[in-house]
């Protein structure tokens, strides 16, 4: 019995230091981050004013079933200050319902106003958005591709403004800052922010400054053309076809450029069961990614300390199997622990995790978010809703960690694109609306379990006082409760 035992407290500790390995490399790249911003935080992006030697550009807006956000998504575009003949607009419409007739009317509207714009639909969807873009880049005619998802609302300066960043020839892709558009919306718009400003702060601007890979994030970014095909071209076999091009166009020497000063406004995921589909192409799209480019890192000319990052970024995907198995196995510690005789002095070493993403998620949502509000308030806002972050994350350990394993298992799925309903304040609301998930999958069942499991976790630790991990299990169980809660009350109701 004791090797059993042994066995569990050594697969605990592994985790935990798989863990605190990933939030040490978080807090290097915050190290990058804060060093950056003490020499360059005054210095202004450079813009295009004179319309001479303007090059063309090709803007792609790939789309599929997106009726309630592609009308205001071309309004947008064309808002452009760049002139008419210029650039040119492709909508790339994989679409299978209304979407179709809405987006054809709407770029009738535009051609008769003297746009140069197109609706380029397919007969399938062979792979899925990297199969459309792969197919528009033969049609494109501009040098620099420009690409937006349904739910952004680039600025009018959005050309001028990254254009002159391809004036350095090794610059392949730029990248711009995503802004959020319905971030007060609800608990769950701000705590996905909090999230996805860590990754447009700490992580992109860390990594720039660190002269480590980073990454184009699918949408809000422009193209060299010759970079793509350089890299070799979209490619459909993982669910991350920009972090996987992002990788191989920086192996073949491209550079991406990345703009934290330089904002585009994007509409959040408002209901649970759109966010789990996000996170869910997200995670394995990310294993996939790893399964498939780790190789050529470890063999390419890249310095040690790039080849170190750009593993724990292709492999940070992974961090959610070992959140998983340290939520998991922490209960039957409680007795384990006791049984070997081993005390809990040995998690202290582990805290500095903790402390390490504790300060990369205060400088992401309070240091760099002062602008907005003042430094009290953004504080009393960081404080009250870190800590059910961490619940949250640690409830969605199960359904990403699934992510995981297939990816780096090898099963297929298809690209399921995240809905958006046109959600920008409080008064709107996706109930009643097409695209909402009507079925519970079994992962949801076990999230309802696995928040009953960390109740009695909590309760026997308070019956036999081993209260080491009683907060750990409470946070547990209200992550796991909310996620269950929410996933099955934002389901289609027929």
């Amino acid at each position: 019995m004791s090797v059993i035992y042994y066995s569990i407290f050594f697969v605990y500790i592994l985790a935990l230091a798989y863990i605190t390995v990933y939030c040490l490399m978080q807090l290097n790249l915050l190290y990058h981050y804060k060093k950056y911003h003490r020499h360059h935080n005054e210095e202004s992006l450079p813009k295009a004013e004179s319309d001479m030697n303007l090059p063309f550009v090709t803007i792609q807006l790939p789309i599929f079933n997106e009726m309630y956000v592609v009308e205001r998504l071309i309004d947008n575009i064309v808002q452009f200050d760049y002139p008419k003949d210029k650039y040119e607009i492709h909508v790339l419409d994989d679409s299978t319902d209304e979407t179709v007739e809405i987006t054809r009317k709407k770029v009738e509207e535009y051609k008769s106003k003297g746009f140069n714009i197109e609706q380029i639909c397919r007969t399938d969807r062979t792979g899925y958005k990297a199969g459309a873009l792969k197919e528009a880049t033969k049609k494109a005619k501009g040098d620099f591709i420009a690409i937006f998802d349904a739910d952004f609302l680039p600025r009018p300066d959005f050309l001028r403004s990254t254009m002159p960043q391809f004036e350095n020839p090794k610059v392949g892709v730029v990248q711009t800052r995503w802004e959020h558009i319905n971030q007060d919306y609800s608990l769950l718009t701000r705590l996905q922010a909090m999230q996805l400003n860590v990754h447009f702060t700490v992580e992109q601007q860390g990594r720039q400054a660190g002269n480590y890979f980073l990454q184009f994030n699918g949408t809000a970014g422009i193209w060299r053309k010759e970079t793509i095909d350089d890299a070799g071209g979209w490619e459909a076999d993982t669910l991350t076809e920009d972090l996987d091009l992002s990788i191989r166009a920086q192996l073949k020497g491209w550079e991406i450029v990345y703009l934290e000063k330089f904002g585009s406004p994007a509409e959040l995921p408002a209901e649970m069961n759109g966010l789990k589909s996000q996170q869910f192409r997200w995670m394995k799209g990310g294993a996939e990614t790893a399964k498939k480019i780790l190789p050529t890192v470890w063999k390419s000319h890249m310095t040690f300390g790039q080849k170190i990052h750009a593993t724990s970024h292709l492999l940070g995907s992974s961090v959610f199997l070992f959140i998983f198995l340290v939520g998991v196995i922490s209960v039957p510690l409680l007795f384990i622990l006791s049984e070997l005789q081993l005390g809990t002095d040995f998690l202290a070493s582990f805290l500095i995790g903790m402390l390490a993403i504790i300060a990369v998620y205060y400088v992401a949502n309070v240091q760099a978010e002062l602008k907005k509000e003042s430094y009290s308030k953004m504080l009393f806002k960081f404080i009250i809703l870190f800590p059910v972050f961490l619940a949250l994350s640690m409830g969605l350990s199960l359904h990403n960690s699934v992510a995981v394993l297939q990816g780096y298992r090898g099963k297929k799925s298809p690209f399921v694109r995240t809905p958006k309903f046109d959600i920008k304040g409080l008064a709107d609301s996706f109930k009643k609306r097409k695209y909402l998930a009507s079925k519970i999958t079994w992962t949801t069942f076990m999230e309802g379990i696995l928040a009953l499991y960390f109740i009695a976790a909590v309760a026997i630790g308070i019956y036999w006082e081993h209260y080491i991990f009683i907060i750990f299990h409470a946070l547990l169980a209200v992550g796991y409760g909310v996620i269950f809660y929410l996933t099955v009350s934002h389901l289609r109701l027929k």
